[in-house]
């Protein structure tokens, strides 16, 4: 419907949301070494240095190199689970039947493990400064369920919030943390690594992260006992034995000695990428500062971003119409308005690529009856027909006013200054 697009040039090649960024044969010198050695399999020099670079890069003392984050999340719950409530049956979860608190304004790659574990999420509502879990809604989820004993935290879009904060509400109440740093490698909150905070913690190297091996991951821990085990859970868990002896699930997550060595060549540029990113989330601030927007909100004092990507959000009164169904969204242009329906395909119109914010879990249909906890209590079964009021559901508002923006590192000036220019004449 965007009735700007006639007016903008197209790009030729198209703009990316996030793209892998290679280096001069940085990576394919280790890749190749894999290879000459003939060393294919997931073991090898690039699979030590990986981990040993990922636990220094992340202030932890092991890093245990996995295929992606997801695996590493999933052996940080399967961890968790056995050391609160015992080890399981075979063919039981470990944290099965036991409820878990987890971000609602995630993507659902955070809490699918707990669900492949058995569990029950009950989702915590978003910070408005900050866009990750509300403490003060976490505090009154423990206020509401005290029986709980795992929380699973992300860091959305590289911004962190007060994640030393959720650790000290999961102290004080004998609870474990898992911290899903998966898109917020070398982000820090007062001056500590994103993924040092937790208990156990995971990173991902997915094709669109800050650095990446096209795929793989690293469950992140200070616990000795923890790495050994993720290591051994995910070479099928084998026992010490000459033939093949199994007295526990296993896996088949281990990360390839080929993929670490694309990861172990980009480490070096962990730095740089960050740089280059914050130079794009900069120049849009800038750039669309008379525009009746916000960019992604971080606490400047505290956090360090790694700036993976730049989104916006639109202020209330300058929203025109704009109504979604499960799949579709349609909207009614409005001069000096805009949505991020409008905003999206103006950017597409361009041959650009943009996202919507996460979708929060709450709202998805398969956890529509699950506990959904916001800072006034649960968000759940809060309409009335007969008496006037509600509840502030922050993730859902973020959801419905939220973009996220072209943010490739080796977008050039000119590329984003035509997207800022096209992002303006939504607001026509």
């Amino acid at each position: 419907m965007f009735n700007k697009k006639n007016n903008f040039e197209v790009f030729e090649n198209k703009v990316w949301l996030a793209s892998p960024t290679m280096h001069n044969g940085a990576e394919m010198k280790y890749v190749k070494e894999a290879y000459d050695t003939n060393w294919m399999s997931t073991v090898g020099a690039n699979i030590n240095e990986v981990e040993k670079v990922a636990a220094e890069k992340s202030g932890v003392k092991y890093a245990v190199a996995l295929s992606c984050c997801t695996a590493a999340l999933h052996l940080c719950v399967k961890f968790a689970g056995e050391k609160l409530y015992g080890k399981p049956e075979i063919g039981h979860g470990a944290v099965e039947g036991k409820r878990v608190f987890c971000s609602d304004m995630t993507f659902d790659a955070t809490l699918n493990p707990v669900v492949y574990e058995g569990g029950i999420p009950v989702f915590i509502d978003t910070e408005k400064d900050s866009w990750n879990m509300d403490p003060v809604a976490l505090e009154k989820a423990f206020e509401m369920y005290p029986e709980v004993k795992l929380v699973v935290s992300a860091e959305l879009y590289g911004f962190s919030g007060d994640i030393k904060k959720i650790k000290e509400i999961c102290e004080k109440h004998g609870a474990l943390l898992i911290e899903d740093a998966a898109e917020a490698m070398g982000a820090t909150w007062d001056g500590k690594q994103c993924g040092s905070y937790g208990d156990y913690a995971a990173v991902s190297y997915n094709g669109n992260k800050i650095i990446t091996g096209s795929s793989g991951g690293c469950l992140l821990t200070n616990d000795l006992e923890v790495a050994n085990k993720a290591r051994k859970w995910s070479t099928q868990a084998r026992e010490a034995a000459a033939w093949y002896q199994h007295e526990e699930v296993g896996y088949n997550y281990r990360m390839s000695n080929v993929i670490a060595g694309v990861i172990r060549g980009q480490y070096d540029y962990l730095e740089e990428h960050i740089a280059q990113k914050k130079v794009v989330y900069e120049r849009y601030k800038e750039g669309l500062k008379d525009l009746p927007i916000q960019m992604n909100p971080f606490d400047e004092k505290r956090c360090e971003p790694n700036y993976w990507l730049s989104a916006l959000i639109i202020d209330k009164d300058a929203m025109c119409k704009q109504v979604r169904s499960a799949t579709e969204a349609i909207y009614i242009p409005e001069k000096g308005k805009s949505c991020p329906t409008e905003i999206l395909e103006a950017i597409t119109s361009i041959n650009a690529e943009g996202r919507p914010i996460w979708k929060p879990m709450h709202m998805q249909p398969m956890y529509r009856m699950n506990e959904f906890v916001t800072v006034s209590g649960s968000g759940r079964a809060k309409t009335n027909a007969y008496i006037e009021g509600g509840i502030e559901d922050v993730g859902a508002d973020i959801f419905q006013r939220g973009v996220c923006l072209p943010s490739d590192n080796k977008m050039t000036a000119e590329q984003q200054d035509k997207i800022i220019e096209v992002i303006k004449a939504c607001f026509e």
